[in-house]
């Protein structure tokens, strides 16, 4: 368990102050992803949904190799979901403060890519990669909740909303305690 000791010890140490230009800066960024995700064509983010797609194609041999077929459909989720929140983790240990927040709202995002999958279930009219079968559709129908694709979907969209908003009010929080410690 050194990995845990790491964190409590990392958990000891300040945060990286955060500035007002950086504040500004990541404000500003934070505004134009959360005014582009909610405008965007189909809830599609050209760029930063193009390197999410990445992440969940890599999952589904990854999480495959664990030998069930379950795993394998729901590996490219994970390993979606798993990628920013490491790289939050690594900024969190490391106490840099801009990093963890722009890290969590890129997990949120990745919230809203994954109920617009999962809303698709049913109807299928999202292209898929390579053809093959739809991962949401498989896996509702596994578990029996298929006919609550958009029901589930909208939780997950709702979940991915607060984490965006929840990352910018933490690092509001921050800059002004730094101005006011």
């Amino acid at each position: 368990m050194g990995w845990l000791q790491d964190l409590r010890e990392a958990g000891a140490e300040p945060w990286e102050p955060v500035g007002t230009g950086a504040f500004a800066a990541a404000s500003l960024g934070f505004a134009g992803l959360m005014l582009v995700a909610a405008t965007a064509r189909e809830g599609w983010i050209p760029l930063l949904d193009g390197v999410n797609l990445v992440f969940h194609e890599a999952g589904h041999p990854i999480f495959g190799l664990f030998g069930s077929e379950t795993l394998g459909f729901l590996g490219g989720t994970l390993m979606q979901v798993m990628v920013p929140v490491l790289v939050g983790g690594a900024f969190w240990r490391k106490r840099q403060t801009v990093g963890a927040a722009v890290a969590a709202l890129w997990a949120g995002e990745n919230g809203l890519n994954i109920a617009r999958y999962m809303a698709d279930a049913r109807s299928q009219l999202l292209p898929l990669v390579g053809g093959g079968e739809h991962d949401w559709a498989t896996l509702f129908g596994q578990w029996g909740c298929l006919s609550r694709d958009t029901a589930i979907a909208g939780a997950v969209r709702a979940a991915g909303w607060l984490v965006m908003l929840g990352a910018w009010a933490w690092l509001g929080w921050r800059w002004h305690r730094d101005r006011t410690a």
